[in-house]
């Protein structure tokens, strides 16, 4: 039984190191347009590795909707209920408009029937004006709202705190694009371990339980959202690589190409399907009525349209109806699936255009892929998947992947591979690279524009992170651009730079410098890194002068000849005769060494000097300093600008905290109220625990907490409801605490009193079965109970004059808590082991022998305990001496024989 429970705790230990990292959680946030997903890495024992966080709603996806109404925000759900009605207070679209121009984002809004306050900060960049028409947000403030409510879900669901996230963006998203999507998650508190392309996440989620060591694949992954499009051709294979000293083939993937249509998605068809039923409803009302409009009304248009469009791709037609839409006149109208298709005719043509680059580009075949995988929601149409079907030449698409969350599902996989806390033994190798191609070109005085102030620093598909430097020979200050390569430029990019910086130090250097002995001219270096989350960053510049300079080497011998010479000179050296001052002498032609064949010369050798001139290099690299002057509105928020976008989160995020504890704190009165009147209606016990007056009086209270809850309590505090709440059960509680001991307390007596009849056949036991056990302990536990027996019949004595309605005399907690302290001592008493019995051994020489071997080695160990460390260090001398004392005597001897 004791190895079974020894073995049984070890796989416990061992299952506590392997589950460790369970107190830490990472999470992914897959971004879209509509709507924002959640994914948890938790190594929590019982439960899925990963897993997506549901929302207040239980659903696995939110809405990405932030809204201000009456100085409250609302965030997903909440913020989805006010769309129809209030759609001038809904931000939505964030993720499409960050990093945008404010024309960009002008025009996107309007075109989506958007009707939002949006006025141009001094960056050039969207701010949005609130419900108070004097606050207004930026795109990064509002992005950060959207995460760090991503992040509560991740922690609610985890039960543990999850700061650290993988973020998934678009692979179209630029420069501008991805740091405000960095600024916006230092904002809400996140540590983003990395930007993650969609395409790369759904590569991850594809490839991580398949095996590619017997075959090479290329995949195309094709993904259609609310409002872009982009195909990825994706290359997965094996590698071999050791493993605890074997050789394992590891499955990786790299990602080839991709290309996009940043303004085609399922957006677009609904655009097609609302036009075309606002049409049909101005129709119906005439008089020049339109109700594009009315805000209100394309609204409830929108949403209405949303649900018809998801009934056409599992139907032939679908109908619509919009209660109210426009000056309290209902819309009902239907549509086919054939008009639906006809009505988005050019879309499907479009959509095609990203696989076709992709082919055309990467001169693959259709017969070299191996799989055309669908995700994002709009793949469901069911034209798409056959437009796509007649140009790939396939009877079947692949739709192993969950549409909706197998880009978040593949991010949290990343997360957990550069998590420290969290290790998945599942491996996948990911080679990812940029999108876009970048330049670097310098300008400034004496700088002529030739390919040596415009090259190529980053080629596009670079892996993902990459260093690279550049080298130009300069002597004055200068500065450094960087921008797109070629034409292909991010959505409301209008020009390719995207970022300028003005290198400063050159000059004062150059002038510091150009006195001495130039080897080389002065050259700047400069150092530039691309991350992993694909941003490409300037890191340091290095100002680099090449000096030669004569230096005092030690003399070294030219030829074998000089063997001789050299003994001598190597003897000159090690006497240390040679002073500084004869370094000084002239250098001659052969390097200070004599001709061997003159033994003058030898003679002379003796006082020539240890040490000879050499001409070398010297290198050195000065810092330059760098100051960014990048303007526009894919500028970030100055210090300034975050550190108030950092207090205006805090302060809305305490006020939600605040307006979440007043809710709960409401909620419970209201509970509190309808659960006790509903006590009052149904237990007839209740009149035995409480009078009349009692009964009466606490039914007054709780109706006038009732009804202020229902008039005057709607703006009421976080406070006063929990005041009203403690004043109710301050008059309630005795009342319930009575009514539950009126059955606890006689249950607790009845069990208790069973307990002492069985106490005393234990008694008996110990005294008849167990001798050994002290008397003393026997009779101290049949006094306690003997005690508790008198306590227990005094109190019921008690507790029968005393009315029910009136505080009781003992309580059922007070029963157990004495038996209790009886089994504790019961529970050690029987804890005492049986002593060992007694064996007497013959004494004879041989046990006589071992006796004193016994004693010897007792001795030595008692020697060795006390000696200090050093001693330790010399145990197989000290055990051979040792050995031969013990050959000395005697008893050793005869131990030997035997």
């Amino acid at each position: 039984m004791a190895s079974i429970l020894m073995k049984f705790g070890l796989l416990l230990f061992v299952f506590s190191l392997i589950f460790y990292p369970s107190d830490s959680a990472v999470s992914s946030i897959d971004l879209g347009s509509e709507s924002i997903k959640v994914a948890v890495v938790n190594l929590k024992p019982g439960q899925s590795p990963i897993s997506i966080a549901i929302n207040e709603m239980s659903k696995r996806k939110s809405p990405a909707l932030v809204s201000f109404q009456s100085g409250t925000r609302l965030i997903g759900e909440e913020a989805a209920g006010l769309v129809a009605r209030y759609p001038n207070k809904v931000f939505s679209q964030i993720r499409d408009i960050i990093g945008k121009p404010y024309k960009y984002t002008k025009r996107l809004t309007d075109s989506l029937y958007l009707p939002f306050d949006i006025v141009e900060d001094s960056r050039g960049a969207a701010g949005f004006k609130t419900d108070d028409n004097v606050t207004v947000y930026s795109v990064e403030e509002l992005l950060a709202m959207l995460l760090g409510y991503a992040s509560n879900l991740a922690e609610f669901h985890s039960k543990v705190q999850v700061k650290d996230a993988v973020i998934s963006v678009p692979p179209f998203f630029g420069q501008a694009e991805r740091r405000a999507v960095l600024q916006a998650a230092q904002l809400a508190g996140i540590n983003v371990l990395s930007l993650i392309n969609e395409h790369s996440g759904a590569a991850l989620q594809y490839g991580i339980d398949k095996n590619f060591s017997n075959e090479s694949k290329h995949v195309i992954f094709y993904d259609m959202g609310s409002s872009n499009t982009y195909a990825a051709l994706v290359y997965f294979s094996s590698y071999n690589a050791k493993e605890y000293g074997k050789t394992v083939s590891v499955n990786q993937f790299q990602v080839k190409d991709v290309r996009w249509d940043p303004e085609l998605g399922g957006q677009n068809m609904e655009l097609r399907l609302v036009e075309y039923f606002a049409d049909e409803f101005n129709k119906q009302v005439g008089n020049g009525v339109d109700v594009r409009n009315y805000p209100k009304a394309m609204a409830k248009l929108k949403k209405q349209v949303k649900r018809t469009k998801e009934i056409l791709s599992a139907n032939t037609a679908a109908p619509i109806s919009v209660e109210s839409l426009h000056d309290d006149r209902d819309f009902r109208s239907t549509i086919t699936r054939e008009k639906f298709e006809e009505l988005c005719g050019d879309l499907w043509e479009k959509s095609l255009l990203p696989v076709k680059e992709l082919l055309k580009h990467s001169g693959l075949k259709m017969a070299d892929i191996y799989a055309v995988e669908l995700i994002g929601g709009a793949t469901r149409v069911p034209k798409l998947q056959a437009k796509l079907q007649e140009f790939l030449g396939r009877k079947e698409l692949d739709k192993h992947l969950d549409a909706d969350e197998a880009i978040v599902l593949g991010a949290a996989l990343h997360a957990a591979n550069l998590s420290d806390g969290i290790k998945l033994n599942r491996k996948l190798g990911m080679v990812d690279g940029s999108p876009y191609g970048f330049v670097v070109e310098l300008d400034g005085p004496d700088l002529l524009k030739d390919e040596s102030t415009r090259q190529v620093l980053v080629p596009r598909m670079k892996k993902l992170p990459s260093k690279m430097y550049r080298s130009v020979v300069h002597n004055k200050d200068f500065e450094v651009s960087l921008a797109y390569e070629n034409d292909l430029l991010p959505p409301g990019v209008d020009v390719p730079t995207f970022a300028q910086y003005a290198v400063s130090g050159l000059t004062d250097i150059s002038e510091k410098y150009s006195t001495r002995n130039l080897s080389s001219p002065i050259k700047a270096t400069l150092h530039f890194s691309l991350s992993r989350s694909g941003i490409l960053y300037f890191d340091r510049a290095d100002a680099v002068i090449e000096i030669s300079e004569w230096v005092d080497v030690p003399r070294k011998n030219v030829s074998v000849e000089n063997s001789t010479l050299a003994s001598s000179n190597a003897t000159v050296e090690d006497s240390g005769n040679t002073s500084e001052g004869k370094n000084d002498t002239s250098i001659p032609e052969n390097g200070g060494v004599g001709n061997t064949s003159n033994p003058s010369t030898e003679e002379q050798g003796v006082s020539e000097p240890a040490t000879e001139k050499k001409l070398k290099k010297r290198t050195f690299r000065i810092p330059l300093k760098i100051i960014e002057k990048t303007v526009g509105p894919g500028v970030p928020l100055s210090k300034e600008s975050f550190a108030e976008a950092k207090s205006k989160l805090e302060a809305l995020d305490k006020k939600d905290a605040e307006r979440r504890r007043t809710a709960e704190l409401k909620n419970n009165l209201e509970s509190y109220i309808y659960a006790t009147k509903e006590k009052f209606e149904t237990s007839n016990e209740l009149e035995q625990v409480c009078t009349s007056e009692e009964r009466q009086a606490f039914n007054e209270k709780l109706d006038e907490v009732q009804d202020w809850l229902y008039m005057d309590g709607e703006d009421a505090s976080a406070t006063e409801f929990q005041e009203r709440l403690d004043m109710l059960k301050a008059t309630g509680d005795p009342i319930f605490f009575r009514l539950k001991e009126l059955t606890a307390r006689p249950q607790a007596v009845e069990t208790v009193r069973k307990y002492l009849l069985d106490l005393q056949t234990i008694v008996q036991n110990w005294e008849t079965k167990k001798p050994w056990v002290p008397k003393e302990r026997i009779q101290e536990v049949k006094s306690e109970s003997d005690k508790f027996r008198i306590w227990l019949d005094e109190k019921e004595a008690e507790q029968k004059k005393n009315s029910a309605s009136s505080p009781p005399v003992f309580t059922s907690e007070d029963v157990y808590s004495k038996a209790f302290n009886i089994q504790e001592k019961v529970a050690s008493i029987d804890k005492i082991p049986k002593p060992k019995p007694k064996i007497e051994k013959p004494v004879n020489e041989s046990a006589s022998g071992k006796e004193d071997e016994k004693s010897s080695n007792s001795t030595t160990d008692e020697s060795s305990t006390k000696g200090d460390q050093s001693a330790k260090d010399s145990e197989s001398p000290a055990s051979e001496s040792a050995q031969s004392e013990s050959k000395s005597q005697p008893e050793s001897n005869e131990h030997d024989e035997l």
